[in-house]
C-alpha cells in the first residue's frame, strides 16, 4: 500500500481591513452636531462680554463719541469709590441676603407642609408654584397697583375694612420702599425654594426616619437630627442659585420705585449709567462687577450640584 499525502487546501489572501478611525477623530464626529449651538452661544454670549470688558478700559460717553480715550482701571476705581456706586452694592447685598434668606425659611415650611399627604395636595401645590411662574414684570406691577396703591390697594383695603373709616392709609412704597421689593421678590421666589427642599425631602431614606421613631423620637428631634442635616446640600444649592439670579434683578426695582428712596441696586444702577448717563465705559465696568460676581457665586453652586449628583449616584 502507498500512503496518500493530503495537500492543505490554500487559503485566500485576506483583504487588508479598512484603517479604523483615530480617537481623537471619533471625538470629533460625536460633537460635530454641537459644534453649531456651541458657535451660536459664543456670538451671543462671548462675544458681546469680550466687547463690554474692552470698552470698560475707555473713558466714552456716548454723547462725545469722538472724545473717547483710554483710561485704564480708572472706571473700575471709579466703581469702587463712588458713593452712589457703593451704596447700589450695599442695597444689592441686603436686598439679596433678606430676599433668600426669608424665601428659604418659608419655603422649607411649605416643603414640609406638602411633603405630608392630605386631600387636595395636588391643587395647593399648583397654586403655591403660580408665583413662580410669572413673568418679573407683571408681579411687580401687580404688587404695586393691586396690592401697595394707596388708594384702591388690598393692603389698605384690609386696614379700612378692620379699623373703619379712620383707619389709616398708608403709601407702602413711600414709606417702606426696599421692603415693598423685598415683599415681592419673597413672594415670587419663595415656590423656587420650595421646589429644591421639596426634591430633598422626599430623597429621605424613609427607613431610618421610621427606625428613629420606633426609637421613641419625636418630630422635632426627627427634623433636626435627621431632616435637617440631609437637606443641608439643598439649603446650600437654593442660596446660591437664589442669589444668582437676585443679584441680577432688575424688573422689581425699576417697575415698583424706579431706583429712586434708596433702593438702586447695582443693575439699575448701570441701566442708569448706560442709559441715561450715557456712560458707556463705566456702566461696562459695574455691568462686569456683576459678572464676575455672578460667576463667583455659580462657582460654588456648581460644585454644591455637582456633590449631589455624586450622593445620589453612591447611594443608587
Amino acid at each position: 500500500m502507498t500512503a496518500t499525502t493530503s495537500t492543505p487546501p490554500t487559503r485566500a489572501p485576506a483583504r487588508p481591513s479598512a484603517p479604523r478611525p483615530s480617537g481623537r477623530l471619533r471625538a470629533w464626529a460625536t460633537r460635530a452636531p454641537l459644534l453649531p449651538a456651541l458657535i451660536f452661544m459664543i456670538a451671543v454670549t462671548q462675544l458681546p462680554f469680550v466687547a463690554t470688558l474692552v470698552i470698560s478700559f475707555f473713558d466714552w460717553n456716548a454723547l462725545y463719541p469722538d472724545a473717547r480715550s483710554f483710561t485704564g482701571l480708572a472706571n473700575y476705581h471709579e466703581v469702587l469709590t463712588d458713593a452712589d456706586l457703593r451704596k447700589s452694592v450695599w442695597t444689592t447685598i441686603l436686598l439679596t441676603a433678606t430676599v433668600v434668606l426669608a424665601s428659604l425659611v418659608i419655603g422649607l415650611g411649605l416643603a414640609l407642609l406638602l411633603d405630608r399627604r392630605f386631600r387636595g395636595r395636588g391643587v395647593v401645590r399648583t397654586l403655591l408654584i403660580a408665583p413662580f411662574l410669572l413673568v418679573p414684570v407683571a408681579a411687580a406691577l401687580l404688587w404695586k397697583h393691586v396690592l401697595y396703591n394707596p388708594e384702591y390697594g388690598l393692603f389698605n383695603g384690609i386696614l379700612h375694612w378692620v379699623g373703619g373709616d379712620g383707619a389709616t392709609q398708608p403709601d407702602w412704597i413711600s414709606n417702606t420702599p426696599l421692603i415693598a421689593i423685598e415683599l415681592s421678590l419673597i413672594w415670587q421666589w419663595t415656590p423656587f425654594m420650595m421646589l429644591i427642599l421639596l426634591a430633598g425631602l422626599q430623597s429621605r431614606d424613609t427607613e431610618l426616619i421610621e427606625a428613629a421613631r420606633m426609637d421613641g423620637a419625636n418630630n422635632w428631634q426627627v427634623f433636626r437630627h435627621l431632616t435637617l442635616p440631609h437637606l443641608r446640600r439643598y439649603l446650600e444649592l437654593g442660596a446660591l442659585l437664589g442669589s444668582i439670579y437676585i443679584v441680577q434683578n432688575f424688573d422689581a426695582v425699576f417697575t415698583i420705585t424706579s431706583g429712586g428712596l434708596g433702593t438702586a441696586n447695582l443693575p439699575y444702577t448701570v441701566y442708569q449709567s448706560f442709559y441715561q448717563a450715557h456712560e458707556n465705559g463705566l456702566a461696562s465696568a459695574a455691568g462686569v462687577l456683576v459678572v464676575i460676581g455672578s460667576i463667583i457665586i455659580a462657582t460654588f453652586a456648581l460644585r454644591v450640584v455637582s456633590s449631589l449628583f455624586r450622593e445620589e449616584v453612591s447611594r443608587a
